[in-house]
């Protein structure tokens, strides 16, 4: 595993020489050095060895903090009992200037009483646009009814990001369309969608009020007994969600914990309802666990709603409605009436994110892929084992042993040399397989005081000007696997040539056939801009031991493989115990209590590093273990934002990467973070998982 493991296998028998140096990371979760930035001083940074009797003294390679991936302790609102309820505190909106459209019609919404700025600046006055865009789909549209330069940070997700579902023609006048959207000011604003078939009710805002601020909106549509809702991804929880769990939409580079968001972020979600027919009358009543029987006669009927926005939110699954709270936006839904399952899902991909990309016959075959391959030989003998025992493989993969210090578009010139990779590939291809490498989403940053750090990817990035920034318009840096990091710009003009360049310069070295994207949340190991100022010290090692090393060793076992290998099994458990026992030696837990820090509002202030509301993230504060919300975009867009739409935009530039390397062939690529939309351009893989049964199973 390169330097990290050489270093860290070192240390026992060196003698450490006395020196230190500072490591400064932002506090607070800026994205850049401040006057409230915190000092570790970081000792040793030299070490001597005796090698063939001769003293030699050389760098140890600098351990980033623990303490680096700590952010301000805040507790989720859900979890607060005493945290405050937009329902009972907000006016809700009156509707006015209502008019006939085309295919639906407009409104203007105004405040109806005083603004409760609960967890942001209320709105004023927003824009209704209610369109049947087709036999099938209706839209609501709700937005700030004016943007311009006073409140433009108020951001509106532009087609160019996440496809905008285009107005179709309607073959048949918009009332002979099954959906039917109605509206009420009694008390307040809130509207309802019916299919008029059956006059149920699909969705349903009765009851409740709308609320809409710059950094909070809420809104409730009431749902019937024991509803049956299934989607809202990306989550390891039961297929049928239930009526008590709250999913939360913020990609997160977290290890396939349950009930907890992970990579991708899908808001849309499939209801199903169940009716008893009545034999003689043919008359409905809808049925739950409660009063079905097993005698009766049944039908189902299924509709479908889709929640276009890519900021922080929140869906809360409760006894009667499914509560919606994004921390920004605008209201852009769609509703598809099914009536079947199969139906529902048609319509959302035909109209509103697009059909899966097609693959060439090749990747559905075997894939063999792990960790910890050590080099080209051992590759090789792995697909040579499966031919010895006649078991069919397509596809080879490697994890980032591959790279030169886990760097992008390397290769490590000891292990995974190009003239031996290029062999061996010219007899895989020979025999019909393929290979796919992984490519991660972080750009190494070399050391200025290293001439030999150069990084010709960096290099031609920065000249390029395609990495993310701070808001003072420095590199935004934080920390992956390779060391200090920057992150690619996919707002920037030139990212997708960038992006495309480099990765066909690895493919002239490397002729794979195919992609595997990773850590595309967009994953950093540090809070804020961690790397200003400490670029002297890389490339650094994570905070946590890599697989592998000492204290890392990854001892865990396939289900069953006690049955059929016990002893071994039971080598492993002991040495798991012993080194927990260590580790735990090593780290006691610490006894003391972090209070909970809050945030609060700032009238017509956006604060995008804490936001007043907190949503239930799997990693806490939105800046552990991602790119800080603040980091800013070339066109000034903050990632708070567009934060869980990166790992769709980089699928994005490598799919048109794949086109340029691979000209009249379907790109074959796989990420690990997707959006709404994502599959035009490529697969998904479920993550750092342990392939366990649990690991395998609902997984939405």
């Amino acid at each position: 595993m390169g330097a990290s493991t050489w270093s860290t296998i070192l240390l026992a028998a060196l003698t450490v020489v006395n020196a230190q140096s500072t490591y400064m990371y932002p506090a607070n979760g800026t994205g850049g050095l401040s006057s409230t930035s915190r000092q570790i001083t970081a000792s040793p940074t030299a070490a001597t060895a005796t090698v063939n009797g001769t003293a030699t003294t050389y760098s140890v390679q600098f351990t980033v903090p623990a303490s680096a991936d700590i952010g301000p302790n805040v507790l989720p609102n859900i979890k607060d009992p005493s945290a405050k309820q937009a329902q009972t505190l907000c006016p809700g909106y009156t509707a006015s200037n209502v008019e006939r459209t085309e295919n639906g019609l407009t409104a203007t919404l105004n405040l109806a009483g005083s603004a409760c700025n609960v967890y942001g600046t209320d709105i004023e006055t927003l824009a209704l646009e209610v369109d049947v865009q087709s036999a099938h789909r209706l839209r609501i549209s709700i937005q700030p009814a004016y943007l311009d330069s006073s409140n433009m940070s108020q951001y509106i997700l532009p087609d160019d990001l996440v496809h905008l579902p285009e107005q179709g023609v309607v073959q048949s006048d918009t009332q002979d369309v099954d959906l039917l959207f109605t509206w009420s000011n009694d008390p307040s604003f809130s509207f309802t969608v019916l299919r008029k078939s059956t006059g149920d009710v699909l969705f349903d805002t009765r009851g409740s009020v709308l609320v809409y601020e710059n950094q909070f909106i809420e809104f409730v549509s009431q749902l019937p007994q024991d509803y049956n809702l299934y989607g809202m991804g990306e989550q390891i929880h039961n297929l049928r969600l239930g009526n008590n769990y709250t999913t939360t939409f913020f990609a997160a580079d977290a290890g396939d914990p349950i009930d907890g968001n992970i990579y991708g972020v899908h808001p849309t979600y499939l209801e199903t309802r169940y009716f008893g027919v009545d034999g003689e009358t043919g008359g409905r009543t809808l049925v739950s666990t409660t009063n079905a029987t097993a005698n009766g006669t049944y039908e189902s009927a299924s509709h479908g709603v889709y929640m276009r926005n890519s900021h922080p939110m929140e869906a809360l699954l409760l006894p009667t409605n499914v509560t919606w709270r994004a921390l920004g936006g605008s209201i852009d839904l769609y509703v598809f009436d099914g009536p079947t399952q199969e139906a529902v899902t048609k319509q959302y991909q035909l109209g509103a994110i697009g059909l899966p990309a097609m693959q060439q016959y090749f990747t559905f075959g075997f894939h063999q892929c792990r960790w910890g391959y050590k080099n080209w030989s051992e590759v090789e003998a792995v697909v040579n084992n499966y031919r010895a025992f006649n078991i069919p493989l397509e596809n080879m993969w490697t994890d980032i042993d591959y790279m030169f210090q886990y760097r992008d578009f390397t290769n490590d010139p000891n292990t995974f040399p190009y003239p031996e990779g290029q062999a061996f590939l010219e007899r895989l291809h020979a025999n019909g397989q393929h290979y796919i490498p992984i490519v991660d989403s972080a750009i190494y940053i070399p050391n200025p005081n290293n001439a030999s750090d150069a990084y010709a990817p960096y290099n031609d990035g920065n000249s390029s000007g395609v990495f993310l920034k701070n808001p003072d318009g420095s590199q935004y840096i934080g920390e992956v696997w390779p060391g200090y990091t920057v992150f690619p710009d996919w707002h920037a003009t030139n990212s997708v040539a960038w992006w495309t360049r480099n990765m066909q310069n690895h493919h002239n070295n490397v002729p794979w056939d195919g992609i595997w994207i990773d850590m595309s949340e967009v994953s950093s190991f540090c809070v804020g801009s961690c790397g200003t100022g400490n670029l002297s010290l890389n490339p650094v090692h994570p905070s946590f031991g890599l697989p592998g090393e000492p204290g890392s060793v990854v001892y865990g076992y396939p289900e069953g493989f006690n049955l059929t290998n016990a002893t071994e099994a039971a080598t492993a458990t002991s040495l798991a115990a012993v080194q927990a026992s260590s580790a735990a030696a090593a780290s006691p837990p610490s006894t003391a209590t972090t209070p909970y820090f809050s945030s609060s509002v700032t009238p017509g202030v956006r604060n995008v590093n804490q936001p007043p509301y907190v949503i239930n993230n799997i990693n806490g504060d939105l800046a552990v273990h991602a790119v800080s919300p603040n980091a800013t975009h070339s066109d000034g867009v903050e990632e708070y934002d567009v934060h869980s739409l990166f790992g769709h935009q980089i699928l994005n530039a490598t799919y048109q990467a794949l086109l340029e390397i691979f000209p009249g062939k379907r790109p074959f690529i796989i990420g690990r973070s997707t959006f709404a939309g994502t599959g035009k351009w490529a697969g998904h893989w479920g993550g750092d998982n342990t392939s366990c049964k649990h690991d395998i199973g609902p997984l939405r």
